[in-house]
This record gives C-alpha cells, structure tokens and sequence, in this order.
C-alpha cells in the first residue's frame, strides 16, 4: 500500500526556515514524480514544487522560487522541501503526492496529476 508521511512543519517567525520531509512507505520512490502542495484556508490547494522520479527535473511556483528547494533521496525514500525566506502568506497545510512516472523525467504542478497524497503538516509563519 502507498503511504506518504509529512513532517517538519512548525511555526516560524517571517524570515525563517523549516525543511519538510515527506517519507515514503509500502513501496519503491524511485518511479514517482513527487510534488509538494499547500492548501490555505479558505483557499484552493495549489502546486509549490515538484521533482522527478529520477530527480532530473524540478518546477516550483513563482510565488516560492529563489526560496524553496526541493531534492529527493530515493535510498531513503524520502523527498525534502527546503523553505527559506518565509513569508506569513506561505501559512498553509503542506502536503507531498506521488504521481507514477516510470518512463518519463518530468514532474507536474498541477494536483489533479497525482494519485497517491499524504495527510499533511502544518507550517504557520508569524509576522
């Protein structure tokens, strides 16, 4: 069975870091694409970063880009996302997705192209 677990949220002042990790269980990374999203209250969940099953290819969302990294360590199927610079309007519940890409090195944004989704963790930035 697919599981993903996220951790590493918190709260942080504005200015902050916190580096996300989403783990993955049940099965091997090393064909999956996998994208961070955020959902804000009162707001639609949308695409932060995503990365490769090969890690060969990232997009980020111009909102977060020269701030978040993300990278992937398929032997310890784990895939980070590192937050700097945080801002208060980046206050959201943090979710990681795996979508199967076996043949392909490219990764999507988008929330609908991927199937298997974690719970999510909370990262809060204060003002």
């Amino acid at each position: 069975q697919l599981q993903f677990v996220e951790s590493g949220g918190g709260l942080v002042q504005s200015g902050g870091s916190l580096r996300l990790s989403c783990a993955a269980s049940g099965f091997t990374l090393d064909y999956y694409a996998i994208g961070w999203f955020r959902q804000a209250p009162g707001k639609e969940r949308e695409g932060v970063s995503c990365i490769s099953s090969y890690g060969g290819s990232t997009n980020s969302a111009d909102s977060v880009k020269r701030r978040f990294t993300i990278s992937r360590d398929n032997g310890k199927k784990t895939v980070y996302l590192q937050m700097n610079s945080l801002k208060p309007e980046d206050t959201a519940v943090y979710y990681c997705a795996g979508q199967a890409t076996p043949w392909v090195d490219t990764c999507s944004t988008t929330p609908r192209d991927y199937a298997y989704w974690g719970q999510g963790t909370q990262v809060t930035v204060s003002s």
